[in-house]
């Protein structure tokens, strides 16, 4: 009775699969044919060649002299005044601040800054702010010009100039 039975499913089974997913099993079939892997090539591996550092003609950044030239300065007209009280905007770099208004009292121009700590300042022409010895040199309505005094690697200080634009 037991091999009827297994007889009866197996053949019935059979009959099911008589060719309706004929075009699937094709397809997986033949998927594979024709398929290689391809790995790429190493690359060429060239040969190590070495950097020579002739120093000889070049100034030592780390020379202690070199240094405290870089401290004091070497002089000239463009020096700043290291023994000047700093004021508050000079802890704060330039970039980090905003200029949010104007106000006019008489002949004399206030402009109004906002600085990363969300304190509000009120400096005119001759403040010093920023971290490189930034004077306000010019308040417009629109923008402030800033003089800046920075030193290069031979240490000597050079000008240059920034603006702060009102921000709407």
């Amino acid at each position: 009775m037991k091999g009827i039975m297994i007889m009866i499913v197996a053949l019935s089974l059979a009959a099911c699969g008589n060719g309706k997913f004929q075009d699937l099993q094709d397809f997986v079939k033949n998927s594979g044919n024709g398929l290689r892997g391809k790995v790429e090539p190493l690359p060429e591996v060239r040969p190590y060649e070495p950097f020579v550092y002739d120093d000889f003609d070049l100034t030592d950044p780390f020379n202690p002299k070199k240094m405290e030239m870089l401290k004091l300065g070497k002089g000239g007209a463009l020096q700043p005044d290291p023994n000047r009280r700093k004021e508050a905007l000079e802890s704060f770099p330039i970039d980090g601040l905003r200029m949010v208004g104007v106000i006019r009292q008489g002949d004399t121009i206030y402009a109004l800054i906002k600085a990363p700590d969300n304190t509000l300042y009120r400096v005119t022409k001759g403040n010093h702010l920023g971290q490189n010895f930034g004077k306000i040199v010019e308040i417009t309505e629109k923008e402030i010009k800033i003089r800046e005094l920075v030193q290069d690697t031979s240490g000597d200080w050079t000008e240059r100039t920034s603006t702060l634009q009102l921000v709407d």
